[in-house]
């Protein structure tokens, strides 16, 4: 769950007109908060955006799934299942067990995942893969 903060500054953001990236930006930027902090850990910088977004989709942020190449099906059909959960409006209450055997696995992984140092090697390694 989001948290209040973050939905605000993601809202704000909406208003002033801002691309649906740059909303979803917010959700990131708690995700890595909370690993800095602790209160729990990634296997990768990759997943810790992946995180993000899935919580920003949830969210109700207009980020679509990603088109057909750009990720494996898997990843799609979550992004796809997270965008329909947040437009519909109505969350049904998450399962307790489930979030609690998530958040435990989470705790066990590591937490240089949000280390500026491995944020600026992803960000040059996701600019190299884009065209010139």
């Amino acid at each position: 769950m989001p948290e209040k903060k973050t939905t605000e500054r993601a809202r704000k953001d909406k208003r002033e007109g801002k691309a649906p990236s740059t909303q979803s930006g917010e959700y990131v930027r708690e995700e890595m908060d909370h690993i800095r902090k602790g209160k729990h850990g990634a296997r990768s910088t990759k997943q810790a955006i992946a995180i993000g977004l899935s919580k920003a989709r949830r969210a109700g942020v207009d980020l679509p799934p990603p088109k057909d190449g750009k990720t494996t099906e898997a990843t799609r059909k979550k992004a796809g299942r997270d965008y329909s959960k947040g437009q519909s409006g109505g969350a049904a209450k998450p399962s307790a067990r489930r979030s609690r055997a998530t958040l435990k696995a989470l705790k066990r992984e590591g937490h240089s995942a949000a280390s500026s140092a491995s944020l600026s090697r992803h960000a040059k390694e996701t600019a190299r893969r884009r065209h010139a």
